[in-house]
């Protein structure tokens, strides 16, 4: 995978690759200086055919996926509902089942309710198992 700050700079700069999805959002004046991110680039996802980056605030670590360390992933969605309502809540992520036997999980922190962000990280992860061999 490609440095994964060369990604984002790349992103940020545009224009990127046509095979790479790249979400982004407006921080929020007020919840930006409530939460001390008022001066932190927006968030930033960024799906390639190696992987996913997220930049989420300069408190937190970049989330990286360089799916070269995957053996495979899957699907997965909860729903949750109160017993007098027939509003159902929806969850959804991706488990990622690592080479070295591990299972974790990818949920985008500033993403987490755009479906076309999950969409584009299965395809992308799909293209990848294609043209990097199985």
């Amino acid at each position: 995978m490609t440095d994964p700050q060369t990604i984002l700079w790349q992103a940020r700069q545009g224009p990127v690759p046509a095979n790479w999805r790249v979400f982004t959002k407006k921080r929020g004046k007020v919840s930006g200086f409530l939460r001390g991110t008022s001066h932190d680039p927006d968030p930033l996802l960024v799906i390639t055919l190696d992987g996913a980056i997220e930049y989420v605030s300069e408190r937190k670590p970049l989330a990286i996926v360089n799916f070269h360390d995957l053996a495979g992933i899957a699907l997965r969605v909860e729903g949750h509902s109160f017993s007098d309502s027939s509003i159902v809540t929806l969850t959804v992520w991706v488990d990622l089942h690592h080479r070295d036997g591990r299972k974790t999980k990818w949920k985008s922190a500033s993403f987490a309710d755009d479906m076309q962000a999950i969409q584009g990280f299965i395809e992308a992860y799909g293209a990848h198992k294609e043209l990097r061999g199985r």
